[in-house]
Order: C-alpha cells, then sequence, then structure tokens
C-alpha cells in the first residue's frame, strides 16, 4: 500500500502546483473515516481507496480526481457526507464522489434492478464529468485484483460477470485497453476456470520452449526496418488469454488451430513512418488478405489509432503487427485518461458522442432489463463504418442496418425514416450495412417507428428510441379508449360536467394530468364508482344496490404487454388460461388476445404480432364449446348436471340448429383454464346424451 507521503510525492511529481496540504488532508480523513473496517483479504480498508488513487496518479490525473479516488467510499460505507466533502474539499470533489459512489444495496430489488439503477446513477453522473469513470474504473479494477479473497464463489462470479459485460467494455470504449484486458482476464479467470487454466498452461509451456523465438522475430523486423532507415521500437508479446478464448469459441477451433498467437507492435516517429514500415514488412513477409484494418484514416470511437496487419514468418507461422507512433501507443493504451494528463493544457469534453448516445438510452429505457440490454449493445464493440450523403462518418455495431444509421445521425431521421438508399440503390429497412456504405435515410413527417424494426435492429439507442415511440403510441390509444369510457361515466352523473371538473378530479385521484386519467380508466385501473365519486363527490350515494352496477370483469392479466396497454381476449376464439396466446394490435381497441391456433390469424391477418403469456393473477375466462344433443327429453339438463358437477357457470346459451334427431347448442362457460375445460369437453363427450362435443 503506498505510503502518504509517497502518494503526495507522485502527483507533485507532474503536477508541482498541487494543494500539498489538501491531498495530505484527504489521506489523513479516509484512513480516519474507514477506521478499522477489514476487506475480505484481511488488509485495512482504507487500503483500497489509496491503491485507487495511486492507480489515478499512473495516470497523471489532476489533483480533484486523486481526491476523490481516496474519498470515493467515504459516503457509502462511513459516516462521512456529501455536505461535509464538499466543506473541506471542495464543491467538485464533493460531485465527484457522488457520482462515483455506489449505490447502497437495495435487498428486495433483483440483480438485474441493482445493477440496472447503480449503471443508471453512474451513466448520468459520467456524463457531467467523465474522471467519474476514470476512477470507477480504476476502483472496480483494484477490486477485481482482490477478488480471490472473496470466499462465496457464486458472488466471486457474479461480480466477474458484471466486470465482463460492464465494466470490461466501458474500458475499450474509453480507449483504456490496459484496463480492460486486465479485468477481462480476471473474471476470465472466475467464469470459466478450466479454459483459464489449460490457456495459460499452454502458453507457458509456448514460453518454455520457444527458444526466444519471440525476441528473434522482433529483431528480424527491426532489422528489416533499420535497413530502410527507419527508427523503430519493436516488442513482442503472446496474446491475451481470454482474446484467445474468445477466439476459439467464435471460430469452434482448439489452442492448436489458432496460428497468430504471437503479436508483435512497432512504435515509429511519425504517422508517415507508420505507413512507411508498413510497406517494408508486406514487401518483406507475405500477408494475409483481409486482415489488414488502417484505424489511422478513420479512428475507432474512442480514439484509438493503429495500422493491423497479419504476416507469415518463416515456417508458415502467423503474427500479427501493430505499428503507431510513440503518442498514439500512449492514448491507445490509457484513452480518454491521457487526455487528462496535467501536462495537457485542454480538458476534453465528457459528452463524446457515444456517451450522449448512453443517455439517451437511460431516458429511453422502461426497465431495469431493458436498461441493462440497451447499454450493453451500445457499449460492445466490432464496429463499421458508414457515411452520409455529404461525408459525414458514423461507426456502428457490426449488423447495422439503415434504422441503426438512421438513430445515429439523430432520433426524429430514425422516428421519420420510411425508407433507405444504399449506395444510391433503394433497399429495404432491414439490409445489413457493409464498410464504407453511403447511406441516405428518406423520411416522411407523418412516418412513426414500427414494432417489427426491433426484430432487425442491433444498436442500444435504435431499440430503446422504437420501444418509447411504440410505447407513446400505444398510451395515446389506451387514452382514446378511456376517453369513451368516460364519456359513458359521465352520462350517468346527476349533473352535465365541465374542464373544471375533470381537473379536480383529476387532483381528487392523485394523477398528474388528465391524460394520466384517461389510461388509468382504459387500463381498468380505477373503477367506474371511483371515476364518478372524484368527478362529483357524494354523486355516488344510494347506488350500493349490486344491479345499479356492471359487472366486472375477471382477475386476468398478460405478460408481454408495456404496462398500461388495454387488452382483451378476441371473441373469435376465447382463449383460455393455458392455451398459447399471442396478441395483435387493433387502432382504438387496444391489443386483442388471440389463441396462436385462432383461424382469424391463419387467414392472414397483416398486423405486428405480439408474444404474449397469462399473468399469476388470472382466475378465468370465457370458454365457447359447440355440443350436438340427442334429441330426445333430459338431454340438455343431463349436459347442464355435467356442467354443475364440473364448477362451470353457463355465461350464455344458444340453440344454433335443430332437426329430428339432434339439436346443437353454442355454450360460453366460464372456466378457470385450459385443464378445466379439456375435462369438461371429455366429460360430454362421455355422456350417452352427447352426440358430439368440440371447442369453438
Amino acid at each position: 500500500m503506498l505510503r502518504q507521503y509517497e502518494l503526495v510525492e507522485r502527483v507533485l511529481a507532474y503536477d508541482p502546483d498541487a494543494d500539498e496540504a489538501m491531498l495530505n488532508r484527504a489521506y489523513v480523513y479516509t484512513v480516519q473515516k474507514h477506521g478499522t473496517q477489514k476487506r475480505a483479504s484481511g488488509d485495512p480498508y482504507f487500503s483500497h481507496p489509496v491503491e485507487v488513487a495511486g492507480l489515478m496518479t499512473e495516470l497523471k490525473l489532476d489533483q480533484d480526481t486523486i481526491i476523490t479516488a481516496l474519498l470515493h467510499d467515504t459516503v457509502e460505507d462511513t459516516l462521512a457526507t456529501t455536505a461535509e466533502i464538499e466543506r473541506l474539499f471542495g464543491g467538485d470533489v464533493a460531485r465527484l464522489v457522488d457520482g462515483v459512489t455506489k449505490l447502497s444495496k437495495i435487498e428486495v430489488m433483483s440483480e438485474n434492478e441493482r445493477a440496472a439503477e447503480n449503471l443508471r446513477k453512474f451513466l448520468l453522473a459520467m456524463s457531467e464529468d467523465i474522471r467519474v469513470l476514470l476512477v470507477k474504473l480504476a476502483d472496480r479494477l483494484h477490486n477485481m485484483r482482490t477478488l480471490h479473497f472473496i470466499k462465496s464463489a457464486d458472488k466471486r462470479r457474479r461480480i466477474a460477470r458484471e466486470t465482463m459485460d460492464i465494466y470490461a467494455p466501458l474500458a475499450e470504449r474509453v480507449g483504456m485497453y490496459e484496463y480492460m484486458r486486465e479485468m477481462q482476464l480476471l473474471a476470465f479467470e472466475q467464469l470459466e476456470p478450466e479454459g483459464y487454466a489449460t490457456i495459460t498452461g499452454r502458453l507457458a509451456q509456448i514460453r518454455e520452449t520457444d527458444g526466444g523465438q519471440v525476441d528473434a522475430i522482433a529483431l528480424a523486423i527491426k532489422q528489416a526496418l533499420a535497413e530502410t532507415g527507419l527508427k523503430v521500437e519493436v516488442s513482442g508479446r503472446e496474446k491475451h488469454p481470454y482474446s484467445i478464448w474468445k477466439k476459439m469459441a467464435e471460430r469452434h477451433v482448439s489452442f492448436e488451430q489458432i496460428t497468430d498467437i504471437m503479436a508483435f507492435r512497432v512504435l515509429t516517429d511519425s504517422t508517415e513512418d507508420c505507413y512507411r514500415a508498413l510497406g517494408v514488412l508486406h514487401t518483406t513477409w507475405q500477408m494475409i488478405p483481409g486482415r489488414f484494418k488502417d484505424y489511422l484514416s478513420t479512428p475507432k470511437s474512442n480514439g484509438y489509432r493503429s495500422l493491423h496487419t497479419s504476416l507469415i514468418f518463416e515456417n508458415s507461422m502467423r503474427m500479427e503487427v501493430q505499428i503507431r507512433t510513440h503518442d498514439m501507443h500512449r492514448t491507445n493504451e490509457f484513452g480518454l485518461a491521457a487526455h487528462w494528463a496535467y501536462k495537457q493544457g485542454d480538458r476534453p469534453d465528457g459528452q463524446v458522442g457515444w456517451l450522449r448516445d448512453l443517455i439517451e438510452i437511460v431516458d429511453a429505457s422502461h426497465d431495469a432489463e431493458e436498461l441493462l440490454e440497451h447499454t450493453r449493445l451500445a457499449i460492445y464493440q466490432d464496429r463499421i463504418f458508414a457515411f452520409t450523403p455529404k461525408g459525414a462518418l458514423h461507426q456502428l455495431p457490426k449488423g447495422s442496418t439503415p434504422v441503426d444509421f438512421a438513430y445515429a445521425v439523430h432520433s426524429d431521421l430514425g422516428n421519420f425514416a420510411v425508407g433507405a438508399k444504399i449506395n444510391g440503390r433503394h433497399m429495404p429497412l432491414r439490409t445489413p450495412l457493409n464498410n464504407g456504405d453511403v447511406v441516405e435515410i428518406i423520411k416522411n413527417r407523418t412516418a412513426s417507428p414500427q414494432l417489427s424494426w426491433l426484430g432487425f435492429v442491433v444498436t442500444g439507442k435504435a431499440r430503446a428510441a422504437i420501444r418509447r415511440a411504440v410505447r407513446a403510441k400505444e398510451r395515446e390509444e389506451v387514452a382514446a379508449i378511456g376517453r369513451k369510457l368516460l364519456e359513458g361515466i359521465a352520462d350517468r352523473l346527476p349533473s352535465k360536467i365541465g374542464k373544471k371538473a375533470v381537473r379536480e378530479a383529476v387532483k381528487r385521484l392523485g394523477l398528474g394530468t388528465e391524460e394520466d386519467l384517461l389510461v388509468a380508466i382504459g387500463t381498468a385501473k380505477l373503477a367506474d364508482r371511483q371515476v364518478m365519486e372524484a368527478l362529483v363527490p357524494g354523486s355516488t350515494s344510494g347506488m350500493d344496490d349490486p344491479d345499479h352496477w356492471p359487472k366486472q370483469e375477471r382477475a386476468i392479466s398478460i405478460r408481454g404487454l408495456t404496462a398500461g396497454v388495454a387488452f382483451h381476449l378476441a371473441e373469435c376464439c376465447h382463449p383460455v388460461p393455458g392455451d398459447r396466446i399471442v396478441g395483435v394490435r387493433v387502432p382504438g381497441k387496444g391489443v386483442e388476445v388471440h389463441a396462436i391456433d385462432c383461424l382469424t390469424l391463419a387467414s392472414g391477418v397483416d398486423a405486428d404480432w405480439l408474444d404474449l403469456s397469462w399473468g399469476e393473477r388470472t382466475t378465468g375466462a370465457v370458454a365457447r364449446i359447440r355440443m350436438v344433443l340427442h334429441n330426445r327429453p333430459g338431454t340438455l339438463a343431463e349436459a347442464a348436471g355435467i356442467f354443475a358437477s364440473n364448477r362451470a357457470n353457463i355465461a350464455a346459451l344458444e340453440n344454433s340448429s335443430r332437426d329430428e334427431l339432434f339439436s346443437t347448442y353454442d355454450v360460453d362457460l366460464d372456466v378457470t383454464d385450459l385443464a378445466h375445460l379439456t375435462r369438461i369437453v371429455s366429460a360430454l363427450r362421455a355422456s350417452d346424451a352427447v352426440a358430439e362435443a368440440e371447442r369453438l
């Protein structure tokens, strides 16, 4: 652990004007506040924030960031308050500490909800100051370095999975590849212990038996470049164990089939020398087609710049070579953190493009699952480059479509998109884009996003925007239904009501707007009597007669619908709990729920289907059956007895046809679920009074 004077000396070495007294005060403060707290390793707890601060000094970050690193756990884990930190260390430090502070664990929430809420706060704070992210990444990296001290294997795997899914990709997106690689390696060890042991063991064997082959190849590369007058530094290394594992999984190959285990890095003095070095290497050794990438002319969104190529060395050995300048190398390894080094006069704007996308996703996400899904989509790598007709460059994940491109340009462009031209040709909106495509979006102000787009878009920003637009449209439809129902309720009141009465009703019911009232009525969250009483207090007195009020619907809930969306069970197929069901959106009526084998659906309804399932609160539904009875006295009574013995109430009965031998009845029955209905039909078929019985 760094001692107090060592930490201060590190900061003063690159920032002689730093406030030494404040740094000392912050060190003492964190030691005093954490006191006798211990980590899982047995070390004093304050050793953790001190080590995080040490990581920040390696990046030569400013004084406020170092102090934030020292204090980042005090508000959550000690009696310290944000107000106290602001009084002692200033508003900027207090704001940064608040941004980095992890949310207290809320045991009633699911793991995903806890992770999502933590991520939500983190992203919003990060949007204001990117230093929040830098401290958080260092905090997570040090926690991963000491993860093996945690006794619970499940807890270790949970932390490792969160690191692999969230923090390592975030480190990659800000260009901090050193942090990303170490996080991935430590998480890989916990998530795939057998794979980790196998690959690291094989790499150790290669080191023992290669006889200095890596150094020899590095020397050969340096000599080839020196002969043309290029002054370079060349280093060689094994590929990252996790990247080897990932390649094995993606290509479905064994370790022995991975041919480019070794990677070499060439550092030059200028960009021109990078291209000169590339030419020398390609003329000295055979390059592997399709493996060349130029991130100098088209840098990655995180600022990464380098030339990548793969060559065939002697004995058919494959090797990857990265060529970059010394300045590029520092930026590539530490990304945005490199720009925060004290010697840099300018500070980067934390609101970088991809970060703005993440903030839009936070605003648009409906729940924890959506937030995590969209954020993971937004921060993962593997990018392509596409251009607007005016030449503006946009980076997108592989597999992106014109819809993803439209939302990357501007949310309104995505919302109004109706078509696209790719390289001058009209193409479907679901067409995957390729590197270098020129994309022109055709828009119409009256258009709106389609739910079916979710089947092919790949970016988190597009998915979040589409879902938000669809929810808004569904809310409008529900509100329209609610308005019709409100008119019916108003007709039963003793006097006419105006806008003022509606505004007062909204207040009495604790709602925000008139639209909220209409939505609550349309989704049956408010009973008619509640609405009447809110509109005209006292108007429901004397209306206690049960016959005065319409029958309430059964308690039915459907999974797969957006909260608040009105639905009704289709009368063409009468689905009951236990049936596989789908939804069809009907303008002005909400969602119509059908059985999956409904003939109406089979006839080719032109609509988006929603995959639905029955909720836990469902207690019954109406099923329709057709029974053919022998035309003799007592058969209908016998059928009714079967219904009664199976506790099924007759909701409706219609004699659809009759002749000398048979009578046909269509019967609507209250049943609890599909199994209940099946028992009734089986009992009917077993009766001598019934010739045929089937569900309609």
